[in-house]
């Protein structure tokens, strides 16, 4: 395969895509595994020119930048934050049946640049299962990710939802320096209320109260600084429930069925005999349409 100034080798770009690998098959990965690149600028991406693409081609792997997509239902937005690592599919529909009105809005936060996993990539890899298994591992972080951004949008208070979130996001961009753990996104109001489930000037409010706390500050490159240390369970978590309430909300959450049938009281001894010897008396499938006819029949008008 001839070699363009915009292809590379994949794990050079991305080594941690070769981990299952040993040092032989590795070897051989680096050489064969070539894919070709593209970049595209700051700014919103119209992925309807990606229509065309075949169900074989695997995706767009992140080389570097950030991507967000925004899933659009009637006027309200969540916003999911991609990087270097993800692997996404852009020309996939958002919804396969149609039973609800989902649009998808993807935006380039900075500089983006991803590797082309095309059908030859495809076919290469067949022989590389280990690169699959990395790809896969891939896309269950991403669904974690989402899972853990779903939860933080549910917590009480929009400015503990945000202090959270910037943990979480630390987790995979921070790094630490002398004055706390730097978030190297460049993240507007808008797009923050996206993630945490709030309106902007509600985010802009509890920012500001961030700010005043000095737990979370922005820095002069946009970037965010977190401080402190990271929020526990005990202080994400809602006003404890006297215990009374807390074991009358556990048996609120029983199934009825098994709440009632405490109260229930057990059947008469002759009862239970007498069922038995009907089961017993009739074929197998015999008593439900007994019990069916019984049902359907129309009930004797009162005298």
């Amino acid at each position: 395969m001839t070699r363009t100034p915009d292809m590379v080798r994949l794990l050079d770009v991305d080594p941690d895509l070769g981990a299952l690998l040993n040092d032989s098959r590795r070897d051989h990965a680096e050489r064969e595994l070539v894919v070709r690149t593209h970049r595209l600028p700051v700014g919103p991406w119209d992925v309807s020119r990606l229509a065309g693409a075949t169900a074989d081609h695997v995706g767009l792997l992140i080389i570097d930048g950030i991507l967000s997509r925004e899933l659009v239902v009637a006027d309200h937005v969540s916003a999911e934050l991609l990087g270097p690592g993800d692997l996404v599919r852009p020309w996939q529909p958002t919804s396969r049946t149609g039973l609800l009105p989902v649009d998808a809005v993807w935006t380039v936060l900075s500089p983006l640049t991803v590797a082309v996993l095309d059908r030859r990539f495809a076919a290469e890899m067949t022989r590389y299962p280990e690169i699959t298994a990395a790809l896969f591992d891939r896309l269950s972080e991403r669904s974690l990710r989402l899972a853990t951004t779903q939860a933080i949008s549910q917590l009480t208070r929009v400015d503990r939802r945000l202090k959270a979130l910037f943990w979480h996001l630390a987790e995979r961009w921070g790094r630490v320096s002398g004055d706390g753990v730097i978030v190297p996104l460049a993240l507007t109001h808008r797009i923050l209320g996206q993630l945490v489930g709030a309106r902007r000037p509600t985010v802009s409010t509890a920012l500001s109260e961030l700010a005043e706390r000095e737990e979370l500050i922005r820095r002069p490159d946009g970037s965010w600084l977190l401080r402190g240390d990271p929020p526990d369970a005990e202080s994400l978590a809602r006003k404890p429930a006297p215990a009374g309430q807390a074991a009358s909300r556990a048996q609120d959450l029983m199934r009825p069925a098994r709440r009632f049938e405490r109260e229930q009281r057990a059947p008469e001894p002759e009862v239970v005999t007498a069922i038995d010897r009907l089961r017993d008396a009739l074929e197998p499938g015999e008593l439900r349409e007994l019990l069916d006819r019984r049902r359907s029949d129309p009930p004797d008008n009162a005298a």
